[in-house]
C-alpha cells in the first residue's frame, strides 16, 4: 500500500552562496522520523510521486530538487549558468546545510538510480547524520557504470546506439559518450543541442524499454525539459560524478553500523548489479534484494517491498 495525497506543509528556496537557490519542501508529520528524497536522473526534480512511499503520520519527509533542475534556480533547461559549481559535492553540501537548517539532527536517506549514488557518497562523508539508507536501482556512477551505459549497452542495442555514436566525430566514439555529447548540449545554436538532447534522452528510453515498442519518457517530447535533463546526466556522468571511482567504497568502513535496504531489479541494465553486491558484501547492517522480474524503474511489486522497509524502519 502507497500512502496518496500527501502533500507538503512547508517549503522554500535556499540560497547557496555560490550561484544556486535549491528548492525544498518538507511533508507528513512535523515531528517524525526525518528523512531526505533523493532524486535520479541527474535532473529528474524531487516530483510529488516520491512523496507515496513515507506514512505521513510517522515521517517528517524532506524533498528537494538538486542544483540545475525542477524548481531550483538557475535551471539547465535554460541557463548553463546552472552547470557552475554543480558537482556531487556540491549536492552533498547542499544536504549539509538544508539539515541544519530545518534542525535536523539525523536523517533517514531514501533515493533512487542516481540518487543512490548521492545517498552513498553523503552516507560515506557524514556517517553520523544517517539513521538508515533505503536505495533502490543502487550504483555507483564510476568509469565502469558509464561505459556500461554506453558500450556495453550499445552491444544489446546497436542500431539505437550507433544513431546516437552518429552524431559524434569518429574518433571521440570509442571513449566518453557523455562528455562528448555534453559539449554539444553547451552549443549556442538551439538546433546542434537540441539535436544532442533528443538522442540522449533516446537512448535513455531505449535502454528503459526491455521489450515491446520503446516507451517515450514525458520529458523526451518536452524540448526544454529533455534539453535541461540531458545537459545534467551527461555533465555528471560525462565526469564520473566528478568524484574518485573509489569515492564510496573506499569509505564503506564508516557507514558499517548503518541499517541499510537496497533493492535492484535483476533486469535493470541501466547499470551493472555487481557494484551493489559488492558493496552490501562489505556492509554488515545491510540486505540486498533483488526483484527478478523488475527493470530500472521500480514495478509495483517494488514499489511495495520500499514501502514495507520504509516501514520497518519508521519507528
Amino acid at each position: 500500500m502507497t500512502y496518496q495525497g500527501v502533500e507538503p506543509y512547508d517549503s522554500g528556496r535556499m540560497t547557496t552562496g555560490d550561484g544556486h537557490e535549491v528548492y525544498w519542501e518538507v511533508c507528513g508529520n512535523p515531528v517524525g522520523k526525518p528523512a531526505v528524497v533523493l532524486h535520479g536522473g541527474p535532473g529528474s526534480g524531487a516530483t510529488a510521486w516520491w512523496r507515496q512511499f513515507f506514512d505521513p503520520s510517522r515521517y517528517r519527509v524532506v524533498l528537494f530538487d538538486q542544483r540545475g533542475c525542477g524548481r531550483s534556480k538557475p535551471n539547465a533547461c535554460d541557463d548553463l549558468a546552472a552547470l557552475e559549481n554543480n558537482t556531487t559535492a556540491h549536492l552533498v553540501a547542499d544536504m549539509e546545510r538544508l539539515r541544519r537548517q530545518l534542525g535536523i539532527e539525523q536523517w533517514l536517506l531514501f533515493g533512487g538510480s542516481w540518487g543512490s549514488t548521492l545517498g552513498l557518497t553523503y552516507a560515506v562523508h557524514h556517517p553520523d547524520r544517517v539513521s538508515e539508507l533505503v536505495l533502490w536501482a543502487v550504483g555507483t556512477t564510476r568509469s565502469s557504470d558509464v561505459r556500461w551505459l554506453t558500450h556495453t549497452m550499445g552491444e544489446v542495442y546497436p542500431e539505437e546506439f550507433d544513431d546516437l555514436v552518429g552524431l559524434l566525430p569518429p574518433s571521440a566514439r570509442g571513449g566518453n559518450i557523455p562528455a562528448v555529447l555534453h559539449a554539444q548540449l553547451r552549443s549556442p545554436d538551439p538546433a546542434v543541442a537540441d539535436r544532442a538532447a533528443r538522442a540522449w534522452c533516446a537512448w535513455e528510453d531505449r535502454i528503459a524499454t526491455l521489450s515491446g515498442p520503446v516507451r517515450e519518457h514525458p520529458r523526451s517530447a518536452d524540448p526544454r525539459l529533455r534539453l535541461g535533463f540531458a545537459r545534467l546526466v551527461t555533465h555528471y556522468f560525462g565526469s564520473h560524478a566528478f568524484q574518485a571511482d573509489d569515492e564510496i567504497t573506499s569509505r564503506l568502513g564508516r557507514i558499517a553500523h548503518v541499517p541499510a535496504y537496497f533493492l535492484r531489479g535483476r533486469l535493470d541494465i541501466a547499470s551493472p548489479l555487481r557494484p551493489a553486491y559488492e558493496i552490501v558484501r562489505r556492509l554488515p547492517n545491510a540486505t540486498l534484494d533483488v526483484v527478478e522480474a523488475d527493470a530500472h524503474g521500480p514495478g509495483d511489486d517494488s514499489v511495495e517491498r520500499l514501502v514495507a522497509a520504509l516501514d520497518r524502519f519508521s519507528g
